[in-house]
């Protein structure tokens, strides 16, 4: 394994090879480490060159508070991880700000075009079968992403699973539990295995429970839940929830949780929760709005603590109008039934 130390040095050095084979490159230009890659910048020019190695669709926040910081007026993306620069250039798309993005093609710096408009595929319609088992266990059923699942507080711990053999009910928190729990549980009925789970997680999954691995996993659709239930509070007539344009790979990834509806007005909405300081919630708010609904009104949804400057910054630089409103800190204790 190499030294992240060296690994930082080797990442800026083939930045800097680039960038000079490709576009004139003062000697005065800084080199900086970055998230899996290195950044250049020549304040002469206001020119900002970036390497991302890997990742690079989740790296377009991260791209644009660095230019931010450095009032960078033009990006140059450079990455070899095609497929997530083609994510990031369609992410770009939804900015004022000049990016282009590269890939290394034969030795060559090629442009990479903007991937396709993600779509939120319908789960396998032998799935609905299955419902029933999720929605008697009192689960919160979601569809998205091409899944249908049962939630408590937005944490996943039932999935309908649509295989050779047909439709079955899978239980357990992420996909490894489910697993385990098939080796587990056995021959166990469906609606026993799901109430097992529930009642395990149920007791972690709550407001005022004490901190659990469980109730610290993706907060954000914990957010998202209450808002579907209570969509009053952030200004709203109706919201359900949607598949995000990138979905996680892992409980444990950063990621948004984004809902569709109506306002008050009746008009559409697009809401997109985040919790954290998560760079990249702005670029994946702008994605997931252009696949549930372009022009439909934007809303990103944060705790009070984490209504940042870079937030709102990004939020400035989208090319579509979008606000942010904020929910108390505590947003946890607030309940999923009205007052």
């Amino acid at each position: 394994m190499i030294d992240p130390d060296r690994l930082s040095d080797l990442r800026i050095a083939k930045l800097r090879t680039l960038a000079s084979l490709n576009w004139t490159v003062p000697a005065g230009a800084t080199a900086t480490s970055f998230p899996a890659g290195a950044t250049l910048f020549d304040p002469a020019t206001a020119r900002l060159w970036v390497l991302v190695d890997e990742n690079a669709d989740r790296r377009l926040g991260g791209v644009l508070a660095v230019a931010r910081r450095a009032e960078a007026t033009e990006i140059q993306v450079i990455s070899d991880d095609v497929d997530g620069a083609g994510v990031m250039a369609r992410r770009a798309e939804q900015f004022r700000d000049d990016v282009h993005v590269w890939t290394l093609v034969d030795g060559a710096l090629q442009p990479v075009p903007p991937a396709p408009t993600a779509q939120d595929r319908a789960p396998a319609p032998e799935a609905e079968v299955c419902r029933s088992i999720l929605v008697d266990g009192g689960l919160e059923v979601v569809v998205e992403g091409g899944n249908l699942t049962g939630e408590i507080l937005g944490l996943e711990v039932a999935r309908v699973v649509v295989d050779d053999a047909g439709a079955h009910v899978e239980a357990g928190v992420g996909r490894f539990d489910r697993e385990a729990g098939d080796l587990i549980r056995g021959d166990m009925p469906a609606a026993a295995s799901v109430e097992r789970v529930a009642e395990l997680v149920r007791p972690m999954r709550r407001p005022g429970a004490e901190r659990h691995p469980l109730n610290q996993m993706v907060p954000e659709r914990w957010l998202r839940a209450i808002l579907i239930a209570r969509p009053e509070l952030v200004g709203a007539a109706s919201l359900r929830p949607v598949g995000s344009a990138r979905p996680r790979k892992n409980l444990l990834e950063d990621g948004v949780a984004t809902a569709v509806g109506t306002g008050l007005d009746g008009a559409p909405v697009v809401m997109v929760c985040s919790t954290g300081v998560y760079l990249d919630a702005v670029p994946s708010a702008a994605d997931d709005h252009q696949t549930h609904g372009p022009d439909a009104r934007l809303v990103m949804v944060v705790p009070e603590r984490d209504d940042v400057p870079v937030t709102q910054a990004l939020v400035e630089r989208m090319r579509h109008p979008a606000e942010v409103v904020t929910v108390p800190d505590d947003w946890r204790n607030l309940t999923a039934e009205s007052d």
